[in-house]
């Protein structure tokens, strides 16, 4: 064990003071205890900014305080007083800054200036912005084609932001659009359209205040979406039951204070979340699914009333298939596969019965599997056979994690396009956009490893971390012409860069963007299609950063001198960007400006909730998962599944500290969380060190050491240990069929004493 790794169970409630301590603990540490606070108050309201971190919307109530301990984080490493000036750079080569932990390099703050890597000092240099764009133009005009180029975009970017980035891209010539929606609810965007005619959910913020249960599926609400607690938490107040479905059990889902609800904190009180804690093996969640509808069948054919037989009549295709499939499922299987005893499966089953109205909420743990869309198809099943769609208080509730994840893919950041959008796209802008299909995630690693990709523009987020396979993702990097890095902070990806590489630095969410008709917004669209207006507040860390839509229209420029967009006009006045995002999305965006006035902005339409079904058959679709397995078997009696997970203080691959209270974890980031039954099957000791290997048919080697073991409530044969550190035991071609999220929560592995 690390000398100073330690564990410490966590015993209080989730939320509460340890939040509040949590929260001044880091505006202290980044020196904005006043600056910090100040912004905090206009965090997710009208007049202000909407949170850098989770996707969750702002509740129909009106709260002063509408932030949570990681969206505090979030804004205090933005806010920070602390810079990654030239001076920095000047006394750190790349090679030494590599040899630094993550959590060190976020802890450095914010860049100030372009910089251009020097290959021979092995250093980053200051560049104007004249000659970034100058040499982002020059690497990727000199390409063979533009299909060699990779376009990343991170849930940050702004509604306008993205729009423009997908206008200039594919003005350029390409459909390449690697997203880190493929590394999260990609499943969910491609198998959710296949039941429902939508890949978004369906449900509004209004609806958990008329739900009368609530199932939450693979997801860690304290840690991932806090503010989604209060909804929960009000849910419970009124005796709204709700089933957590998970491997590991998290604290918020056990007992959770609301740091808001004085008389709680002053009592020192808590409310308890889940009725049932399911605590189900990693790659079992179809099986408890299936489980639940074998119940539902039985007691329909002893002539219960379980089912909405004019629901299913009405609006929904292939009941009688999924019958069959559900019938012929054995008990035995499902209790196999899904590790859980058929008597508390019978009791979720009534709690899903006894409900006229039901939210199902998911999160990764559904869907970085191989299976993971399916397993989507799945919840909707279940859904649909009591009708729980277009009524309030039911519905699916995917829950997104980057705050403007699903705005990006809803203004075109798609590398699959439709042809109507692309008519339209055409129609708007004088150009014509490509046809051909773009590369995922996975498609752009594979062409940056077969040597096809030549150019890697990341607008945001830290994609060398975020993916999998990082040995050979180090090395296909590091062989590409041109890198280019446009963020707040340094990270791991401006390090492993091409044989050229630029930081380009942007003003953040949290702060005023003034252009040349004044000051500026920007635009999100929350995880329930909310779309609302951000407002920055706090000065820019440096007055040579630049806004994302100046970025993008800058490379425009240069790029395509003889481009048909205004670009320049764009720069100066964001309304014109929102006038042609309604224009190529007539049917969404009709009158944005006028509509992003109102105060809670406006929501998107979502046919669904109207019991409208826009798929091939015109109705809602039972889609059948044959067998029981969410991932193909390897391995024998070695084989554990291995699910990575962020610690309580990570965002996405953000370290904010190298501890994680709520499990207990301090001072340390090597933990493996194992079993007690299985540690004394393989004679291993409580903190003994032990190394991981992946079980893979691909001839490739992939090992990780020095993991500290800790026992945890895991369910037998499931392991857990924290992401980016594990992400290289994560095969590239381990990923769901349907949409290629690489398959992070169940990677087959062995232990090595």
């Amino acid at each position: 064990m690390s000398e100073k790794l330690r564990f410490e169970t966590y015993e209080a409630p989730a939320g509460g003071w340890g939040a509040a301590k949590a929260t001044a603990k880091i505006l202290l540490e980044q020196s904005v205890a006043v600056k910090g606070s100040q912004a905090l108050l206009k965090m997710n309201h009208p007049d202000g900014f909407k949170c850098p971190s989770c996707a969750w919307p702002n509740p129909d109530r009106e709260k002063k305080l509408e932030f949570c301990e990681n969206g505090a984080k979030a804004l205090a490493v933005e806010a920070t007083r602390k810079r990654a000036s030239r001076a920095f750079f000047a006394q750190y080569s790349v090679s030494e800054l590599m040899t630094q932990s993550d959590y060190w390099l976020e802890e450095q703050g914010r860049l100030t200036e372009p910089m251009r890597y020097d290959p021979a000092t092995d250093h980053y240099v200051p560049v104007s912005w004249g000659d970034a764009y100058k040499l982002i133009a020059a690497e990727l005009n000199a390409l063979e084609s533009p299909d060699q180029a990779e376009f990343y975009t991170s849930g940050r970017t702004s509604n306008e932001a993205a729009f423009l980035y997908s206008v200039f891209v594919r003005e350029f010539g390409t459909n390449n659009f690697p997203d880190c929606s493929n590394m999260c609810h990609e499943p969910t965007s491609r198998g959710l359209p296949m039941s429902i005619g939508i890949g978004k959910g369906t449900v509004v913020i209004g609806d958990f205040a008329k739900a009368e249960a609530i199932f939450i599926i693979g997801q860690n609400t304290g840690t991932n979406s806090p503010r989604m607690m209060s909804e929960l938490v009000n849910a419970r107040k009124r005796n709204a039951p709700i089933v957590a479905v998970n491997p590991m059990p998290e604290r918020a889902l056990i007992r959770f204070t609301e740091p808001q609800d004085v008389l709680e904190m002053a009592t020192f009180g808590s409310t308890p979340i889940s009725n049932e804690f399911v605590h189900v093996k990693i790659g079992g969640d179809a099986a408890f699914l299936k489980g639940i509808m074998k119940v539902l069948f039985e007691r329909h054919a002893v002539g219960e009333v379980v089912l909405d037989e004019a629901f299913i009549r009405d609006h929904t295709h292939g009941f009688e298939a999924l019958k069959a499939d559900i019938e012929n499922t054995a008990w035995d299987d499902i209790i196999r596969v899904s590790g859980i005893a058929e008597e508390q499966i019978r009791r979720c089953a009534d709690v899903y019965i006894a409900s006229n109205a039901t939210i199902i909420c998911f999160g990764m743990g559904v869907t970085q599997h191989q299976q993971g869309a399916r397993v989507i198809q799945q919840i909707v099943n279940l859904l649909l056979l009591r009708g729980n769609f277009g009524k309030p208080g039911a519905g699916i509730c995917p829950v997104r994690g980057h705050s403007n994840v699903q705005g990006d893919r809803t203004v075109g950041i798609d590398e699959k396009p439709s042809e109507a959008y692309l008519d339209q796209l055409e129609n708007v802008f004088g150009f014509k956009p490509p046809r051909r299909h773009g590369h995922h995630v996975v498609e752009s690693v594979r062409a940056m490893i077969d040597g096809t990709a030549k150019v890697f523009i990341g607008m945001g987020g830290n994609f060398i971390h975020a993916i999998p396979d990082t040995k050979a993702a180090y090395e296909a990097m590091s062989r590409l012409n041109l890198t280019v890095g446009i963020a707040t902070k340094l990270n791991r990806g401006h390090l492993v860069h091409g044989k050229q590489a630029l930081i380009l630095p942007v003003i953040a969410r949290s702060e005023i963007d003034r252009q040349a008709s004044g000051e500026q917004f920007v635009t999100i669209e929350d995880a329930m299609s909310n779309v609302t207006a951000s407002r920055g507040v706090l000065e820019p860390a440096s007055p040579d950063l630049r806004s994302e839509i100046e970025i993008v229209c800058g490379m425009a420029r240069a790029t395509l001198p003889e481009s048909v967009v205004p670009w320049d006009s764009f720069i100066a006045d964001y309304n014109l960007i929102r006038d042609k995002i309604a224009a190529v999305y007539p049917d969404l965006f009709s009158g944005f400006n006028e509509r992003i006035k109102a105060p809670g902005g406006f929501h998107l339409s979502n046919p669904p909730r109207e019991r409208k079904w826009n798929t091939e058959t015109g109705r809602a679709n039972f889609l059948l998962f044959p067998g029981l397995d969410e991932n193909k078997p390897v391995g024998g009696a070695e084989m554990f599944r291995l699910s990575t997970v962020r610690s309580h203080d990570q965002y996405n691959t953000t370290i904010y500290s190298n501890s994680d209270r709520y499990r207990g974890v301090y001072d340390g980031r090597m933990v493996l969380f194992m079993n007690e039954d299985d540690m004394r099957a393989c004679n291993i000791a409580s903190r003994a060190l032990v190394a991981l290997e992946t079980i893979a048919n691909d001839g490739m080697a992939r090992r990780v050491e020095g993991l500290t073991v800790y026992p945890y409530q895991m369910p037998r044969g499931s392991l857990a240990g924290y992401y980016p550190e594990l992400n290289r035991l994560l095969p590239l071609g381990h990923h769901d069929e349907i949409s290629g999220t690489p398959a992070a929560k169940s990677i087959p592995v062995r232990i090595v004493v």
